[in-house]
């Protein structure tokens, strides 16, 4: 999943990218959007509204493929901040104030964690979630587990079984879905040498 970090990239991308044009409902042969047009559009189209837009096409995707039951996946990914650091506490941004430090793969950056839910099969995005990069996984899986399962509800499936790295496990969030797929930490395994274990929730009749 490729993420796009600024408006001048997004320029670029939208003369290169065949999947990123069609998906922009843009003709062959004709130009992509200028930053000008890109920046009038996020300014009065809002933070919210796209979300919505993309969540109704992944409903309408979900229901042409015919859909009942969906493994998702829960992956996090990275979003570096465009700020510097604030001169007095160097874990937040100056002018992005939202922003903090957290782990961008083996190093140390300001930014924002996007979390989000694939479903498995299809490679299709369903929801996500967006936090600064100092919060810890499990506070939000929880959150985007119960966006992805609105999701799927919206096109009458289900949302079947989990898969994740050991970041997210808790008591917590094996509780929220009928069977997963979560490595535990090493923490949890208690003197065990089991790194994957498939954990389904018994029935409470």
């Amino acid at each position: 999943m490729k993420t796009i970090r600024s408006l001048r990239e997004l320029t670029r991308i939208l003369n290169a990218d065949w999947r990123i044009r069609r998906f922009c409902l843009l003709p062959d042969g004709e130009r992509g959007y200028p930053r000008s047009v890109l920046s009038r559009f996020t300014r009065r189209v809002g933070a919210e509204r796209p979300w919505l837009i993309i969540e109704e096409k992944v409903v309408w995707l979900l229901r042409m493929s015919r859909v009942e039951e969906v493994d998702v996946v829960l992956n996090a990914l990275f979003v570096k901040a465009w700020s510097t650091r604030y001169p007095d506490n160097n874990r937040t941004g100056l002018s992005d104030a939202d922003a903090r430090v957290g782990r961008s793969g083996g190093s140390y950056d300001l930014g924002y964690n996007l979390r989000v839910s694939v479903d498995h099969k299809r490679i299709l995005p369903l929801a996500e979630v967006i936090a600064p990069a100092n919060e810890n996984e499990k506070r939000h899986a929880p959150s985007l587990v119960e966006r992805t399962r609105m999701v799927l509800g919206k096109a009458d499936a289900r949302l079947r079984s989990l898969i994740a790295d050991g970041q997210i496990s808790s008591a917590r969030v094996r509780g929220l879905v009928e069977a997963v797929v979560i490595t535990y930490m090493v923490n949890q395994r208690r003197g065990s040498i089991v790194i994957v274990r498939l954990w389904r929730r018994r029935s409470r009749s």
